[in-house]
C-alpha cells in the first residue's frame, strides 16, 4: 500500500460565515484549474468531525492536506478500485500531530479536487 503524504503542501483554508447570528467556518480548497480560479469544499465525514477540525486548525485559518491512496481488490470480480481518501493536518510547537478526516463536499467538490490534483 502506498504511503500518506502531504500532496506538495495544499493547503485546506477556513473562512468564517454567518448564519442565524451565529458563526461558523467553512473548509476549502483553493487553485487554478485551466486558468480559473476555484474553490473545492471541504466537510468532515460526520457533524461532530467540525469539533475535530476546529482542534486540528487550532487559532490557524490553513492546514496541510494528506491524501492517503487505496486500492481494495474485489473478490467477486476480480477488479481493484483505487481512489484516495483526505485527511486535514497540523502539528503544533510540540511537534504533536492533529488530523481529521475531511471529504468532498459535493460531486462538484471531487471534480475540482481531482483536478487540483493531477
Amino acid at each position: 500500500m502506498a504511503k500518506e503524504n502531504v500532496t506538495n503542501r495544499i493547503a485546506v483554508e477556513r473562512d468564517t460565515y454567518e448564519k442565524n447570528g451565529k458563526t461558523f467556518f467553512s473548509y476549502f480548497i483553493r487553485g487554478t484549474v485551466r486558468g480559473k480560479e476555484v474553490r473545492a469544499g471541504i466537510i468532515p465525514p460526520d457533524f461532530g468531525g467540525y469539533a475535530v477540525l476546529d482542534i486540528v486548525f487550532g487559532e490557524a485559518m490553513a492546514a496541510d492536506l494528506v491524501v492517503k491512496p487505496y486500492e481494495i481488490k474485489d473478490d467477486v470480480t476480480g477488479r481493484t478500485i483505487s481512489g484516495n481518501t483526505y485527511a486535514v493536518q497540523s502539528t503544533d510547537e510540540n511537534g504533536e500531530v492533529y488530523e481529521c478526516a475531511v471529504k468532498p463536499a459535493r460531486k462538484s467538490d471531487k471534480a475540482l479536487l481531482d483536478m487540483l490534483l493531477r
